[in-house]
C-alpha cells in the first residue's frame, strides 16, 4: 500500500506542476501533507516536516549565502572577462550560444557544486538568451545535463556516497568510468549542437553590432526590472536578422517576456582595483570546499561576509547589495524548505523504502548475473525520485548484496550507480535546480517537461558506453 501511495504522491506532484495547476512551493507542501493523512500518519506530520527541515537546513543556509557571495562577485565584475570571452565565441549565433552554455556549465562544474555552476552559467548566458529571444528552457536543460555528468566527480557527492556505502575507494569507482562519462559529456555537447541548430533555424542567423560582443554587460538576474534592451550594446543600432525568422519548431516557449536589468561596463558596483583580491578569495573558497576544510555553509557565510566588507565597506552599500539579491535568496530558500516537507514525508512514512524494495524485489532472477546493468537502469528513476543519500545509503547496499550473490563485484555496482546523475540534477528534490530555474525565470514545470527525456537519454548513453567499454 505504501508503495502505491508513494508512486501516486510523486506522480500527482509532477503532473500538477507540469500542467501548472499548482506552484512548486504549494505542491511540495500540500501534496505530501495530504498523502501523509492518507497513509494514516497525519498526527506525525509535524515530526516528519521538522526532520526534513533539519536535514536540509544546512543546504538552505549554503544556498542563501552562496547567492549573496556570487551575486556580489557578479556586481563587482569578477566574471566580466569570462563572460566577454564566452560572448566573443558565441557572438549572436544561437548555435554557438547553446554550445557555449554546455561548455561553460561543464567547466564551472569542476568545483563540484551545482548551485555555483548554475549561478555563474545563468549570469553569463541569460543576457544573450533574452536579447535574442531564445528558448530559456534550452539553457536550463543543457546546463543541468552538463552539470549532471560532471557531478560524478569524486568531490561532487554521488561517487563519494557510493564509495562510503560500499566501503570502496572513490578512485576505483570514478577513474575507470571516465571514458563512459566522457561519452555522456560528448552527447550533451552534440545535443547542444542539435538544439542550437533548431534555435538558429527558428530565429535565423542574427547579426549584432560589434559593440555587443565587446561591451555586452553582465546581468544581475532578479535585481529588479528595468527597460527592455532593444539596441545592440547601447550603440543605438537596432538588432538585425540576417536569416529571417525561419519556420517554427516544437520548442517550449520561454516563460513570459519580462524585461531584465542590464548592467553596463561602467556600473557603480564595479571594483576593478579589487579584482585580484576577489579572484583569489573565490579560488580559496573553491579550494576550501574541495578540501573540506570547513562545512560548505560556513565557508559561504564567511566568504559572503568578507566579500561584502571589503568591496562595500560602507553600511548603506552593503544593505543595497543584500537587498538586490534578496528576491533570489527568498525564492530559493523557500523552495528548499518546501522540498523538506516532501522529503520528510516520503522518508518518514516509509514510502521511499517500500518503493525501493518493490523495485529491487521485482528484478527477474535471470538478471542476477547482470545486476550492474540493472543497477544502472534503476539508478535513473530512483535518483530522480529519491535523494542521493536515500539511494546510495538505502538502496545501493541491497543491490550490491544481490549482485555479489551472483558473482558481480561491488565496484561494478558502484560504477553503475552513478549513471543516473544527469537526470538527478533536475529532480524536484535537488535544491540547486531551483537556483537554476529561479535565476533563469523559467517555470519548473516547463524545465521538467523539456529536460526529462534528454537527461534520461544522456544517462542511458553513459550506461551503454560503460557496458560497451567493459567498465560495467
Amino acid at each position: 500500500m505504501l508503495t502505491i501511495l508513494g508512486f501516486a504522491m510523486i506522480a500527482t506532484f509532477l503532473v500538477l506542476i507540469m500542467l501548472k495547476k499548482m506552484s512548486p512551493i504549494a505542491a511540495l507542501v500540500l501534496i505530501p501533507a495530504l498523502f501523509c493523512v492518507f497513509v494514516g500518519k497525519g498526527a506525525k506530520l509535524g515530526d516528519y516536516v521538522i526532520d526534513g527541515v533539519t536535514g536540509l537546513a544546512p543546504t538552505a543556509a549554503m544556498l542563501m549565502f552562496a547567492i549573496v557571495y556570487f551575486g556580489v562577485m557578479i556586481d563587482v565584475g569578477l566574471f566580466d572577462p569570462v563572460v566577454r570571452g564566452i560572448l566573443r565565441f558565441c557572438k549572436a549565433d544561437p548555435l554557438r550560444i547553446v554550445v557555449g552554455t554546455a561548455v561553460l556549465a561543464a567547466i564551472v562544474s569542476l568545483d563540484g557544486d551545482g548551485s555555483t555552476t548554475f549561478m555563474i552559467t545563468v549570469s553569463a548566458m541569460y543576457p544573450l538568451y533574452k536579447r535574442l529571444k531564445m528558448s530559456l528552457v534550452v539553457m536550463t536543460g543543457i546546463a543541468a545535463m552538463a552539470n549532471g555528468v560532471m557531478n560524478t566527480l569524486p568531490w561532487g557527492g554521488p561517487t563519494a556516497r557510493a564509495a562510503t556505502a560500499l566501503k570502496l575507494d572513490a578512485s576505483d569507482i570514478f577513474v575507470p568510468m571516465i571514458p563512459a562519462l566522457a561519452m555522456g559529456l560528448l552527447f550533451v555537447l552534440a545535443l547542444a549542437y542539435v538544439l542550437g541548430r533548431r534555435e538558429r533555424k527558428r530565429l535565423g542567423v542574427l547579426t549584432l553590432d560589434e559593440v555587443l560582443v565587446e561591451e555586452t554587460e553582465t546581468v544581475l538576474v532578479g535585481a529588479g526590472a528595468g527597460k527592455d534592451v532593444a539596441k545592440a550594446g547601447g550603440s543605438g543600432k537596432d538588432v538585425t536578422r540576417a536569416g529571417g525568422s525561419g519556420p517554427g519548431v516544437d520548442l517550449p516557449d520561454e516563460p513570459g517576456d519580462e524585461s531584465f536589468q542590464g548592467l553596463d561596463p561602467d556600473r557603480p558596483t564595479l571594483r576593478p582595483g579589487l579584482y585580484w583580491f576577489n579572484a583569489l578569495l573565490t579560488v580559496a573558497l573553491l579550494i576550501a570546499m574541495i578540501m573540506e576544510w570547513l562545512p560548505i555553509p560556513v565557508l559561504f557565510l564567511l566568504g559572503a561576509a568578507l566579500a561584502l566588507t571589503v568591496n562595500f565597506p560602507h553600511m548603506p552599500d552593503q544593505k543595497a547589495r543584500i537587498a538586490a539579491h534578496a528576491e533570489n535568496v527568498l525564492n530559493v530558500s523557500g523552495m528548499v524548505f518546501a522540498a523538506a516537507v516532501f522529503t520528510g514525508v516520503l522518508q518518514g512514512t516509509g514510502m521511499v523504502d517500500h518503493m525501493a524494495k518493490w523495485l529491487v524485489d521485482n528484478v527477474p532472477d535471470g538478471m542476477g548475473p547482470h545486476m550492474a546493468l540493472v543497477t544502472g537502469v534503476l539508478s535513473i528513476p530512483l535518483t530522480y525520485f529519491m535523494s542521493n543519500d536515500g539511494f546510495y545509503f538505502g538502496v545501493l547496499p541491497v543491490l550490491a548484496e544481490a549482485g555479489q550473490a551472483h558473482g558481480v563485484s561491488a565496484v561494478e555496482i558502484a560504477r553503475a550507480s552513478i549513471v543516473g546523475q544527469p537526470l538527478h540534477m533536475s529532480s524536484p528534490l535537488v535544491p540547486a535546480v531551483y537556483v537554476l530555474v529561479g535565476m533563469a525565470k523559467v517555470e519548473f514545470g516547463d524545465h521538467t517537461r523539456f529536460v526529462v527525456k534528454w537527461a534520461a537519454l544522456t544517462s542511458l548513453v553513459v550506461l551503454g558506453a560503460g557496458v560497451l567499454f567493459g567498465i560495467i
